[in-house]
C-alpha cells in the first residue's frame, strides 16, 4: 500500500518507519524542512530504540520525507499524526489537526483514487467526525473519501517494539470499507483487532491512558500511607498485582507520571467531561496526586538535611522515564524548580536528556556522569529509572553526606530511602 504520514514527530516517524518495515511505501509530510532532511539522511531526530536502524535500511527505498502534501493524492491512506498539545484550560489544542485536515483535503481535490483519511493523533472523542471529516470534505470538493480513527499505544523507548508487537489494534471507522483498508495496512502483525465507531476509538485511547494514570496515582497514595506505616509499598503491590483482575502493571509507586501522553490526555478528558456537564472527581484527583507527589521528595529531603539553602543536591535522571530523551512533564522539572526556589545548588545528570533540560534550567550544573554529579553533594535525588543508576555503589561514596532519596525504585546501594517506601 501507499501511505502518507502527516507529521514527522514521535508518533508519525515511528508509525511511518514501521509501516515501511512491514512492506508499505511511505511518505512522511513534515513542515520542518530540517527535520525532514534529517529523516532522509537516515537519522532519527528523536531517540528511540531501533528507529535509526529502520531508517538507515528503508529511507530512499520505500520511506521518504518532505514538506509537500502532494504524496497524499497518490496514497491509499493518509495518517494524521500531528500534535495535540494542551491549551491553557487543559483542553486539547486541535489547531494542527484542523490544519492537516484542510491540507489533506486540498491535496485530494478533484482526484478519483480511493482514499481513506486516518486520525492517529490523540484527540477528544468527537473530533474525527466533528472536525476532520467536514474539513477534509470541504477542501477536497468530493464526498467519496473514507475516514477512520486508529489510536496509537506506543511507549516511548519501546515504541518500535510496541508497533510491531501490539497488544491490540483499534480501528474506528465511519464505514466498513474504510475500516477494512486500515486493517489491511496492519496485515501480518499478530494482534487482536477491535472494530468500532470513530468516537468509540477516540474514547478507547483516552480511557486507556486515564486508567493507567489512575493506577499510578492510586499506587502513590497507597505508597504514601505505607511510608508512614514503615512498610514497603512494593511488597504490598506485589500481592495486589497478583490478582488477575488487577495485574502488576503500572502499580509502581514513585514520583508520579510524566511524558507526552498521560498528563495532557487526562487533563483533556477532564476538560471534555466538564464541557458535557459532568464532574470528573476521580480524574481530577489523579492529576492532583501527580502534581503533589514529586514535591514530597523535596519535603523529605529537607527533613533529612535541614534548610536547603546553599546545599548541593545531585539530581540523577531528567527524562520522564528511561530509554528516552523526552523531558515533557518530567517529574524532575518541578523538583528542580522547588530545589532552586529553596536556594539549593543543583548538579544534574542524565544519559540522554541533559540538552533538552538545559533549555528549561540553563543555570544549573550539568554533570558529564553520575559520579561527577554526586561528588561533594549533600544529598541525591533519583528521578528516572535508568538501569545504570542501579550500580552506583562506589559513586555514592563521593558524596559529602550519604542522603539518597529515590523517586523510582532502581538503586541497589545501602542507605537509600524511597519517596514512599
Amino acid at each position: 500500500m501507499r501511505i502518507a504520514i502527516v507529521g514527522g514527530g514521535y508518533v508519525g516517524l515511528v508509525t511511518g518507519a514501521c509501516f515501511a518495515k512491514i512492506g508499505h511505501t511511505v511518505n512522511i509530510i513534515e513542515i520542518d524542512a530540517k527535520k525532514a532532511a534529517t529523516i532522509n539522511a537516515g537519522r532519527a531526530p528523536i531517540y528511540e530504540q531501533g528507529l535509526d536502524a529502520i531508517l538507515k535500511k528503508y529511507v530512499g527505498e520505500r520511506l521518504n520525507a518532505g514538506i509537500d502534501y502532494a504524496p497524499v493524492a497518490d496514497a491509499d491512506l493518509s495518517f494524521i499524526c500531528v500534535g495535540t498539545p494542551p491549551a491553557a484550560d487543559g483542553s486539547a489544542d486541535l489547531s494542527m489537526v484542523a490544519a492537516a485536515s484542510r491540507s489533506i483535503g486540498e491535496a485530494l481535490r478533484d482526484g478519483e483514487r480511493p482514499h481513506t483519511v486516518v486520525v492517529k493523533s490523540t484527540v477528544p472523542p468527537g473530533t474525527t467526525a466533528g472536525t476532520v471529516v467536514p474539513a477534509v470534505l470541504e477542501h477536497a470538493g468530493r464526498d467519496d473519501i473514507g475516514f477512520a480513527m486508529n489510536p496509537e499505544f506506543l511507549r516511548e523507548g519501546r515504541a518500535v517494539e510496541d508497533f510491531l508487537h501490539p497488544d491490540r489494534i483499534v480501528i474506528g471507522s465511519r464505514d466498513g470499507r474504510s475500516g477494512d483498508t486500515v486493517a489491511a495496512a496492519y496485515q501480518g502483525l499478530a494482534a487482536p483487532v477491535v472494530r468500532c465507531g470513530l468516537t468509540a476509538a477516540e474514547m478507547i485511547k483516552y480511557a486507556s491512558n486515564a486508567l493507567l494514570a489512575t493506577k499510578i496515582s492510586f499506587s502513590n497514595e497507597v505508597g504514601n500511607v505505607c511510608k508512614r506505616l514503615g512498610i514497603d509499598v512494593y511488597e504490598v503491590m506485589e500481592g495486589v498485582g497478583m490478582d488477575h483482575r488487577v495485574s502488576p502493571h503500572f502499580l509502581a509507586a514513585g514520583a508520579g507520571f510524566g511524558g507526552s501522553c498521560f498528563p495532557k490526555d487526562v487533563a483533556a478528558l477532564v476538560s471534555l467531561a466538564e464541557s458535557l456537564g459532568e464532574e470528573p472527581t476521580l480524574l481530577r484527583s489523579v492529576l492532583d496526586v501527580n502534581d503533589r507527589q514529586p514535591l514530597r521528595m523535596v519535603g523529605l529531603l529537607e527533613e533529612r538535611i535541614g534548610d536547603l539553602w546553599g546545599k548541593r543536591v545531585a539530581v540523577l535522571g531528567l527524562a520522564f522515564k528511561d530509554n528516552t530523551d523526552d523531558i515533557r512533564e518530567s517529574r524532575a522539572i518541578p523538583v528542580i524548580a522547588e530545589l532552586l526556589r529553596r536556594g539549593a545548588a543543583v548538579a544534574a545528570y542524565d544519559p540522554l536528556a541533559a540538552a533538552p533540560m538545559r533549555r528549561v534550567f540553563p543555570g544549573i550544573d550539568y554533570a558529564a556522569s553520575a559520579a561527577d554529579a554526586l561528588r561533594g553533594a549533600d544529598a541525591c535525588l533519583v528521578m528516572t529509572e535508568w538501569p545504570e543508576f542501579s550500580d552506583l555503589n562506589g559513586a555514592f561514596d563521593l558524596m559529602k553526606s550519604r542522603v539518597i532519596i529515590e523517586g523510582r525504585r532502581i538503586l541497589t546501594c545501602d542507605g537509600k530511602e524511597g519517596i514512599c517506601w
